[in-house]
């Protein structure tokens, strides 16, 4: 691999991913979106150590409540909220839609029903609660081990399901990925997950935690994916953003869970 091409593939992905500003000299061309793939998770580790550094410095001053809030926060204004509208996109075009054609006209639709808007409430307050309820260390690690793996695992639709539109904003992106750079992004995204309470070693229990979190990812990936080529035939871009809030959801839940049981 060529260091300045790839160079040029991560910053593609953190362009298109975030409102992080990228040198000019990177460029542009559709065929890098696909190349950059690859380099989802590592974007989502940036998104989730700015966040779990907002949260640790918050917490040093303002209730666990407020920092976790104001970590949301510093996520959502580097993202722009990118996943989260294509979450509220598909539940309005999978829980307003009969047909196929009409989900599709729905999720291209910029506004919103009560549909997604009642999904969105509820999945920002889930995440706000179960973060708020973690010890400070777990919180700030599943920030970026779910940032992280639920990137892995949305962008492995690629390598499964056809993209159902002809043109789209993920159009560039949604050619099949190879298995390579699918081994590529599961290195850069999913090792975060053995260390829920940092890296402090390697444990048995981070070990059984990794495990239990993937087998959730798996089947959640399966389920997913079943009811995405059931409804429209393949995925979307939308369809991605949804993965992408379903996996790192599942992540806080099962961290919280972890420590409940």
């Amino acid at each position: 691999m060529k260091p300045l091409a790839e160079l040029r593939y991560f910053f593609t992905a953190l362009g298109y991913f975030t409102r992080v500003p990228v040198p000019r000299w990177v460029g542009y061309e559709p065929h890098y979106l696909n190349a950059a793939a690859r380099y989802f998770p590592l974007v989502g580790v940036l998104v989730g150590g700015i966040s779990a550094l907002v949260y640790l410095a918050a917490l040093r001053v303002f209730p666990a409540g407020v920092a976790v809030l104001l970590s949301m926060a510093s996520s959502l204004l580097i993202t722009g909220a990118f996943h989260e509208d294509g979450l509220a996109d598909c539940v309005d075009a999978f829980g307003g839609a009969y047909t196929r054609d009409d989900a599709l006209r729905i999720m291209h639709d910029s506004r919103i029903g009560a549909f997604g808007a009642i999904a969105l409430v509820v999945a920002l307050v889930l995440k706000w609660q179960t973060l708020a309820s973690l010890p400070p260390l777990r919180a700030a690690s599943l920030m970026v081990a779910a940032h992280a793996a639920s990137r892995a695992c949305a962008i492995s639709y690629l390598c499964t399901l056809d993209y159902v539109r002809a043109e789209g904003k993920a159009k560039p992106v949604a050619q099949r990925l190879s298995g390579t750079a699918l081994l590529c992004a599961a290195a850069f995204g999913l090792p975060w997950l053995l260390w829920p309470d940092g890296p402090r070693g390697w444990l048995a229990a981070d070990w059984r935690f990794a495990g239990s979190a993937l087998a959730m990812l798996v089947a959640l990936r399966f389920t997913m994916g079943r009811y995405f080529v059931k409804r429209i035939g393949g995925y979307t871009g939308d369809c991605l953003g949804f993965a992408q809030q379903i996996f790192e959801l599942g992540i806080y839940l099962l961290g919280l869970a972890w420590i409940s049981s």
